[in-house]
């Protein structure tokens, strides 16, 4: 399906129709989450596809966004890459794209999850500029339909780029989850992105510690591949909150290429740790709303 470009805000011409369609959207949705990294290959998706899970789980209606143009992965990772995404006609002769959705056989409520991925062949590069990036992304925020929303979860590219301006500047973000690993070289490039974020004035920002120990299969002993504790000397340093870490479970690369997120594993020290890490979330944001 191709993405047809919004109608663009012109002078004296009144608001672009499409963001007051993302304005309104977004009143129906709770909580607005983004996840990001300024550097690729800390697993943000990963800890993106299974923070969505792990409040799908908890009983809550949850959205997920793939921002990530260039590189979508976050509907292999739930498992619906290959669903087809159908268009409804509304009143005014506009079409809206019906977000795919999966409930793990009625494990957790259904998630609504949209992607380019969804929208291309898998093996077709986007070779697009800034502009087109950025008309895409509002288009999957507004003329999808998303309903009412308990959290939606935004994973964004690494970096802090396009797209990441585009959602911080059209949506009213809640918190945002800076994901990073240990190891210093990825601390340079995170802490850009957290500081990215205060800039934009997200209300609440955190840091999450991905990989970081290895459970040894045999033993037990914990193994700091890559150090360990740096995304806490992140946060302190930047006065932000550390929400937690995740260790790396040989069973979630398994699960990710399989469709199904770790945190349904619920026997696991990753699932665990997932699972604290939504629900010290879900407490941080209601004590913010006064609940």
């Amino acid at each position: 399906m191709a993405i047809k470009a919004p109608t663009l805000n012109v002078g004296g011409l009144g608001a672009d129709p499409l963001t007051e369609r993302i304005n309104e959207k977004q009143q129906k949705w709770k909580y607005k989450v983004a996840v990001l990294s300024g550097k690729g290959g800390v697993g943000k998706s990963t800890v993106a596809v299974n923070l969505a899970a792990a409040l799908a789980k908890k009983g809550y209606y949850v959205g997920i966004l793939d921002a990530d143009i260039h590189g979508p992965n976050v509907a292999k990772m739930l498992g619906v890459d290959r669903a087809e995404v159908l268009a409804e006609e509304l009143e005014d002769g506009r079409f809206e794209m019906l977000p795919p959705m999966t409930d793990f056989m009625g494990q957790v409520t259904p998630i609504k999850v949209m992607s380019m991925g969804f929208l291309v062949p898998e093996d077709q590069p986007i070779i697009w500029r800034g502009s087109l990036v950025t008309k895409a992304i509002k288009q999957l925020l507004g003329d999808v339909k998303w309903g009412e929303l308990d959290f939606m979860i935004i994973d964004f590219p690494p970096g802090t780029g396009d797209e990441i301006l585009t959602v911080t500047q059209s949506l009213q973000l809640d918190a945002a989850i800076i994901v990073t690993t240990p190891q210093e070289v990825a601390l340079l490039d995170t802490g850009k992105a957290l500081n990215m974020m205060k800039k934009m004035e997200v209300p609440y920002i955190a840091v999450v510690e991905n990989m970081s120990y290895l459970i040894c299969p045999h033993c037990g002993n914990e193994i700091d591949l890559f150090g360990r504790g740096g995304g806490r000397k992140l946060a302190e340093k930047e006065g932000v909150e550390f929400l937690g870490e995740i260790p790396i479970d040989l069973k979630a690369r398994q699960a990710s290429d399989a469709g199904i997120p770790i945190v349904l594993y619920g026997d696991t020290m990753a699932a665990k740790a997932f699972m604290e890490l939504a629900e010290k979330l879900v407490r941080k944001l209601e004590e913010m709303r006064g609940k």
